[in-house]
């Protein structure tokens, strides 16, 4: 039994890593994840202060020390909603560059990512684990040439993006005490990108490659940045305390997108912290309650708008696109406010249920290029549950409702007043996982 258990988790293991370089993961806070974990996932991704599984560790490492000898094996299905409306008829006047007007739906609407966690205990006070999963959420695959019109000689191909994340997060957590623990996660990243669809910009001279602004197929970034945490029982049998801070992982660049990205491809993934409490009102009732801070200003790529002042050093200009102080997505750092609920009504059930309310990161001023990105979602609405069977080990189930948002702003490329878009987004997610625990 045991020799099978240990073939099927490096088999799917070795899947987890296959799938998500395969496909993209979708996220709605920026494109971060809402949650890792099954069951974070079912309160909103709240939990840096309660321990759940041993997916943990991307939410705050301290908490795997907690968990004792067990693994995780998630799945989940991603139904992602995008769109884009242009309203207004393009001027055809000289140096503007109208889009066509309608709606335009993105393609591709479901997907499916796996996840795997392990934790094994070295003694009492310490523990080791292995965390594998994904985040993404800057995919659109439209049909259509969205940017034609900015093209005196048309282009061909449809529109989109598409920017995955693996992250392979080995973790060495200890207590400090009883019921007070700190945790460390080296964390190794790789991600992958892809753009179609952009060819008027290197057409129109706005990119400073135009070789390797568009239609390249995948490129691949790699590099590394660490995690860690604190999680601690401030009032004994009453709260928790959980802190966590993940590092900027540095990235190599997109070498087939130095076009495109600011300072020649790069774009590194954000630093990030979370601070939350635990409420435990009974044994068998605990409130959550977390806040979150992605800091998406850190990185150039993300960051720079796409039309500012010239002092500002980041204007769409002849030649800006893939420079230094080049253009960005505009992305304005993002705060996450994140309320949880778990009920354990029996020795086999256990429900949960969690909001989350975040300011999206796209300014008005900015829907131009994010029609390529429209991460705009700013609510979450979650439930779940775990059914603990009679042999301990227990089956999770999440689903997760992004309700639907809007943003509205000018094309700021064309005669003032003359063109409005609009993106829009919804989401719904589920997700199931399975834990062994020993």
């Amino acid at each position: 039994m045991k020799k099978s258990l240990s073939s099927m988790l490096y088999a799917w293991v070795f899947g987890i890593v296959v799938v998500l370089m395969s496909a993209s993961a979708f996220a709605t806070n920026g494109y971060f994840a809402d949650g890792f974990g099954v069951n974070d996932q079912g309160m909103a991704g709240a939990g840096v202060a309660l321990p759940q599984d041993s997916l943990d560790a991307a939410v705050n490492p301290a908490n795997m020390v907690f968990l004792g000898k067990r693994y995780d094996l998630g799945i989940a299905f991603f139904n992602p909603n995008r769109q884009y409306t242009v309203n207004g008829n393009p001027s055809g006047f000289p140096g503007t560059f109208g889009l066509a007007p309608g709606t335009v739906k993105s393609d591709s609407k479901w997907f499916v990512i796996p996840s795997f966690g392990a934790n094994w205990m070295i003694d009492a006070d310490s523990s080791i684990g292995l965390s594998i999963y994904g985040n993404g959420g800057m995919n659109t695959d439209y049909p259509t040439n969205t940017f034609n019109n900015f093209s005196p000689t048309g282009s061909s191909s449809p529109t989109g993006v598409d920017l995955m994340q693996l992250f392979i997060a080995p973790t060495y957590a200890r207590k400090l005490a009883p019921q007070h623990a700190i945790g460390i996660t080296p964390i190794l990243a790789i991600q992958r990108f892809n753009a179609r669809g952009l060819q008027a910009f290197g057409q129109l001279g706005f990119s400073s490659d135009p070789n390797n602004l568009t239609n390249n197929g995948y490129s691949y970034s790699y590099g590394y940045g660490a995690r860690i945490g604190y999680q601690g029982e401030i009032v004994p049998n009453l709260l928790n305390l959980g802190l966590a801070y993940q590092t900027r992982t540095y990235m190599s660049a997109f070498d087939k997108y130095k076009g495109l990205f600011a300072e020649q491809g790069d774009f590194d993934i954000p630093s990030n912290w979370t601070v939350g409490l635990a409420v435990k009102a009974t044994p068998e009732l605990v409130f959550l309650f977390d806040v979150q801070r992605i800091n998406y200003s850190e990185v150039k790529s993300i960051n720079n708008p796409l039309i500012a002042p010239p002092a500002a050093g980041a204007n769409l200009l002849p030649g800006s696109l893939g420079t230094n102080g080049g253009p960005g997505f505009g992305w304005k750092d993002m705060t996450i406010y994140k309320v949880g609920v778990q009920w354990k009504s029996s020795k086999e059930w256990t429900w949960r249920a969690g909001y989350s309310k975040g300011n999206q990161p796209i300014p008005d001023s900015e829907v131009l290029f994010n029609i390529l990105a429209p991460g705009v979602i700013e609510q979450h609405v979650t439930v779940g549950s775990t059914w603990t069977m009679s042999n301990n080990n227990d089956l999770n189930f999440a689903l997760t409702r992004a309700l639907s948002h809007s943003v509205t702003g000018p094309n700021p490329l064309e005669v003032p007043g003359q063109q409005t878009i609009e993106l829009k987004m919804d989401q719904w997610q589920i997700a199931a996982s399975y834990s062994w625990k020993f």
